[in-house]
């Protein structure tokens, strides 16, 4: 209590002055080192040498089946239906399926395509004619077997909620080159995931951190308008009121949340003038619209592909989308084969569009998802036939591929086994994963650390090896 006047006379001294103590104080939080909370309209400089820009990361919510896609086995259509080794089985997880497990084939027909002669289902076309751009990642495993667990895991490097997403830790070592749009920009078409919004969630970084969700129809960001009867100059005073207050409390405690509501209030306000304008898919042109089969006004991921690519052109850091309904436990050829007529022109749209506007080069595009599908067959098809059924989760073994951004095109990186149950060449972990597009982005995984209950916390966690054979 006895040093309650000593605060009361500091405020009057500086009211006296007219000089603000909240904006020394919020000028000197955003410009504090780790401790504290990084400037999200400032370009800091990472600690390596920057391949990539901006991400854009294709998130498919459910796992696709990287056997009927991008991982073609002939050895285990030799043997469909037939019951599986059991030495393929020994200490193995799987999330649904038991008793007696039979083998799946898949019934796709596969093609080598482009100079690199990458094996490609003949479900995505359009995707085919950009292989040589595409690294196909066969190697990847992760440490969860099912879905919300697994996509917190691929996001936050740690299975349960509470930790910062990938973008968060990228904004929060990079911070933003726009300031009249958020740096980490989430979109989605169809229903949220498992995981919801701990996928893109800043854990314990400053909120400032957050992904910010985008709306593809109907209102582009909720809430960002102004409520009836109020216009923006009177929205303008009581933001000027609002943070006039939050400044003298930030004066007096020193809470980065407080910068952070003060910086966010005000990056609100320069939306309504930049979200409209962004979203405005009309201003493209008809051939443009043509190319990714987008429809302005109607949500699908086809619109959000050519809304992420005018999020890049615009400086924003982070744009993930996340499109749902890939996870088929059954009737896996016909829902597979929707899913993909769903976005196999907008992706392969995508990085044609970036190519041919000389941006694919710093834009990383990330195509994957939690984990993969296994090589047995689950439940049964529309006539009831189990061997045309779907496939249960397979986090052992599964596919990404990647594009532009510092990464090599046209490669192959791992290798499975002959029925795909296991990686047999150059292994990926998703923290080797993440590891790499860090350093793609300039970051090094191990340094780009938050201190949080006495301990120093990374994305990575204790592990990452940067994929060296996949840079350009």
């Amino acid at each position: 209590m006895t040093f309650q006047p000593a605060i009361q006379d500091r405020r009057k001294f500086f009211r006296k002055t007219g000089f603000s103590l909240g904006s020394v104080a919020l000028g000197s939080l955003l410009h504090q080192s780790s401790a504290s909370i990084a400037n999200p309209t400032h370009s800091n400089q990472g600690n390596l040498s920057a391949r990539a820009k901006s991400v854009i990361y294709l998130h498919m919510i459910g796992a696709p089946s990287q056997l009927d896609l991008f991982d073609p086995k002939p050895e285990l259509v030799v043997h469909d239906n037939k019951v599986c080794p059991e030495s393929f089985l020994t200490g193995r997880r799987f999330a649904f399926i038991g008793g007696e497990m039979r083998l799946a084939g898949s019934r796709q027909k596969f093609s080598q395509h482009g100079e690199s002669g990458h094996a490609i289902s003949g479900l995505l076309p359009h995707l085919a004619k950009v292989a040589d751009e595409l690294c196909i990642l066969h190697s990847l495993h992760t440490e969860e077997i099912n879905h919300a667990p697994a996509q917190i895991f691929l996001h936050t490097g740690f299975g349960r909620g509470g930790r910062p997403s990938f973008g968060s830790w990228v904004t929060y070592g990079l911070g933003s080159e726009n300031q009249d749009l958020p740096a980490y920009v989430v979109l989605q078409s169809g229903t949220a995931g498992g995981a919801g919004s701990s996928m893109y969630s800043s854990g314990f970084l400053p909120s400032v951190h957050q992904g910010i969700p985008f709306r593809s129809e109907g209102e582009s960001v909720l809430y960002l308008s102004n409520p009836e009867g109020h216009s923006s100059n009177s929205r303008r005073r009581v933001l000027d009121a609002v943070g006039s207050l939050n400044e003298v409390r930030l004066a007096d405690v020193g809470d980065p949340e407080i910068a952070t509501r003060i910086s966010q209030y005000e990056m609100a306000y320069r939306m309504q003038t930049s979200v409209p304008e962004l979203m405005d898919l009309k201003a493209e042109s008809a051939e443009t619209l043509e190319l990714y089969g987008a429809k302005p006004g109607k949500g699908s991921f086809a619109n959000n592909c050519l809304l992420a690519r005018r999020l890049v052109e615009r400086g924003v850091r982070i744009i993930e989308l996340y499109d749902s309904d890939w996870d088929h436990h059954n009737n896996l050829d016909s829902r597979l084969a929707g899913k993909c007529k769903d976005i196999d022109q907008a992706a392969a749209a995508l990085i044609t569009d970036l190519k041919r506007r000389d941006m694919l080069d710093d834009t990383l595009v990330i195509w994957g998802s939690e984990f993969g599908r296994t090589p047995l067959a689950q439940g049964v098809d529309g006539n009831g036939n189990k061997t045309t059924g779907g496939r249960d989760h397979h986090k052992d073994a599964f596919t990404f591929w990647l594009a532009g951004g510092g990464i090599r095109g046209g490669i192959s990186y791992g290798k499975t086994d002959e029925f795909g149950f296991s990686v047999t060449e150059q292994p990926v972990h998703v923290h080797d994963l993440n590891a790499t597009v860090l350093h793609l982005l300039g970051l090094d995984h191990e340094r780009l650390t938050f201190k949080y209950q006495g301990r120093e916390f990374r994305l990575t966690d204790i592990g990452g090896h940067i994929m060296t054979d996949c840079l350009a």
